[in-house]
């Protein structure tokens, strides 16, 4: 069974911090250089201090972003800046955004998790390949300030929506605290203290199967961390709160539950593979060309990913911009595209019809050679914003953009619950949880 618990977080004091918007971010990964020098102007204690501190001339193995990092969090403690919760609590989160033209709510829940090994039989299961160099990067935060400082996003797999409406009947009254991000995201919160209510919220997961959304890195650094911890020492009894990783817990049928898609932008090819794309990928797609584009961008992108949407309800379809001026293009599976070749029989019939998988292993790996990890880093950008993936073409930065549609959800549990991994950046939950609503210290040996 899942172990999920609460936990005496630490919070930002708002006695000496009034306006908790101005001290909140997204989560590391999504946070351009440009934002990170907004986040560290907004405010002096603004989170992104320790998330995602700045590197400067100079640093070294005694002095860096990361050592920097542990001594302000130390000096935001001793300072009050941020206190401590006095009684284990579940934390309820309520996430209200615009989206396609309405206000939409999402609830979640912050705990702390158990943490396990990942595999397809396990209590907790991953869904996407991850990369080294961030990994890196979070294990040596989390060394430094022995704390997760955003949660880890997680997915319980539900039938009628028994834990977004359990947490409904919970969050009510005036929360505990509330803040509003940069994209107009508001977020409130409930501290949840009551035994009863807890034990109530754990026994959701008995027998039950959290998939990792979105934090892989982060899980897999806490994960080795968790390791580093046990070796050291001489004996660990498994209650030691780095036994445990902070998540934000949502229901796969909450309603607010949105999925964007990452496009991708190709950069740096010779100009004959580009030349030769549409000879190498003929055996698999065929190529339709969509109306040309209207009096303004937006407006076009608009239109063009609706029609992508659309097809996409009745067939495996990629966009492509880049390859005929300014138009876009639509490629359309072929119904008898000898596809067997180009994946293992025990994958074909989980990835024959997921575009993110097809635009990998077709057209980026097949037709275009970008087939390893380093020719990725190299040839690959990504943006989920389609008039950036137009702009950076039409600029010359890149030549070509690859346009999605959002995964389906259930392909997230069936490529977990396979113990197979989707490309990077194959989803996209939005919005994302904040690092500084709630802080997990994991300092505790109980």
């Amino acid at each position: 069974m899942c172990d999920v618990r609460p936990f005496c977080g630490l919070r930002y004091n708002l006695q000496q911090v009034t306006d908790l918007s101005s001290v909140i971010t997204p989560p590391y990964d999504v946070i351009s250089h440009t934002e990170r020098l907004s986040y560290y102007r907004k405010n002096p204690y603004n989170i992104i201090r320790l998330e995602y501190g700045e590197e400067q001339p100079g640093d070294s193995a005694d002095n860096n972003k990361y050592t920097r990092a542990a001594s302000i969090l130390d000096a935001w403690l001793k300072e009050e800046i941020l206190v401590r919760e006095e009684q284990p609590a579940l934390y309820i989160t309520e996430h209200s955004f615009s989206y396609q033209g309405t206000i939409r709510s999402r609830l979640g829940l912050l705990a702390r998790v158990r943490l396990e090994e990942l595999d397809n039989k396990g209590h907790i299961r991953p869904h996407e390949k991850t990369a080294r160099e961030p990994a890196v990067d979070r294990l040596n935060l989390l060394r430094a300030c022995r704390a997760n400082l955003s949660p880890i996003m997680g997915l319980l797999r539900t039938e009628k929506g028994e834990m977004v409406s359990q947490l409904r009947r919970l969050a009510k009254g005036e929360p505990t605290l509330s803040a509003t991000d940069n994209q107009g995201v508001n977020y409130r919160l409930w501290v949840i203290i009551n035994r009863a209510a807890i034990d109530r919220i754990a026994k959701l997961f008995c027998d039950r199967v959290i998939y990792i959304a979105d934090g892989h890195h982060r899980y897999e650094t806490a994960l080795r961390y968790k390791k580093e911890q046990c070796a050291a020492r001489c004996r660990c009894t498994g209650d030691e709160a780095f036994n445990f990783v902070m998540m934000s817990l949502m229901d796969s049928q909450d309603p607010g539950l949105v999925m964007l898609p990452t496009h991708r932008l190709v950069k740096g090819l010779d100009s004959d593979k580009i030349a030769q794309l549409e000879e190498k990928l003929s055996p698999y797609f065929s190529m339709d060309s969509l109306l040309p584009p209207l009096p303004t961008s937006s407006d076009s992108i608009n239109s063009w990913l609706y029609t992508l949407e659309a097809k996409g309800k009745r067939g495996t379809v990629l966009g492509l911009y880049g390859v005929h001026g300014n138009s876009f293009s639509m490629l359309r599976l072929k119904r008898n595209a000898n596809i067997q070749s180009l994946m293992p029989p025990e994958e074909l019939s989980l990835w024959k019809k997921l575009d993110v998988v097809l635009l990998q292993r077709i057209v980026l790996r097949e037709a275009l050679g970008i087939d390893t990890l380093e020719k990725e880093v190299k040839h690959l950008e990504y943006t989920r914003d389609g008039l950036e993936a137009v702009s950076q073409v039409n600029s010359g930065a890149c030549q070509m953009a690859f346009f999605l549609n959002p995964t389906r959800i259930s392909s997230v549990f069936d490529a977990a619950d396979a113990g197979k991994r989707l490309p990077q950046k194959s989803t996209y939950f939005y919005p994302k949880t904040p690092a500084g609503l709630v802080i997990n210290p994991v300092w505790d040996d109980v």
